[in-house]
């Protein structure tokens, strides 16, 4: 039957049974991979648009990338993100081994990770999972969202919450 003497309906059908077939993007479980602590990005030149911030509660949180400023690692303190849009927020993490590259992978949580933008989502990780975790790769205790309308009261926060990361405390 010629294209012509076809009912839409039926060059639909055919459309869409054709693009099927054809696969114009990676499957997902090939561009993303885990551990514990935090899931990644595979591909070096891949970026995440957001960073999820799971919750032990089992509620999450979302930060667009283009939020993040500048953020710190401190191995006695743990990682501090600054993200600002409507209003400042940090996020400080808590955990250890923060910087460790995995054991399968160069990747980490930080200068390979963040900075790169190629962390999808972080979690704060139960105390099971961190005992089975142990030293040989990073866990997160807990994660904390702070929200500011002043730098006064980020200030204030800070000294009583994460003194570490003041600059003149």
């Amino acid at each position: 039957m010629s294209d012509e003497k076809r009912s839409h309906q039926d060059r639909l059908l055919q459309s869409n049974h054709r693009s099927r077939d054809i696969k114009t993007e990676p499957e997902p479980d090939l561009l993303e991979a885990s551990c514990a602590a935090f899931g990644y990005l595979r591909g070096l030149h891949e970026r995440a648009d957001a960073l999820e911030l799971r919750f032990r509660e089992g509620h999450s949180t979302w930060f667009p990338y283009g939020w993040l400023g500048n953020w710190e690692f401190n191995p006695s303190a743990g990682l501090l993100l600054k993200f600002s849009g409507d209003l400042v927020y940090l996020v400080l993490i808590r955990g250890s081994n923060l910087d460790q590259p995995l054991t399968d992978s160069t990747i980490n949580l930080t200068s390979a990770g963040l900075q790169r933008h190629r962390v999808v989502w972080i979690r704060e990780m139960t105390p099971e999972e961190i005992r089975q975790v142990g030293e040989s790769g990073p866990t997160i205790d807990r994660i904390e969202v702070m929200e500011f309308q002043s730098h006064e009261s980020l200030k204030n926060w800070l000294q009583a919450t994460a003194p570490h990361f003041l600059i003149n405390p």
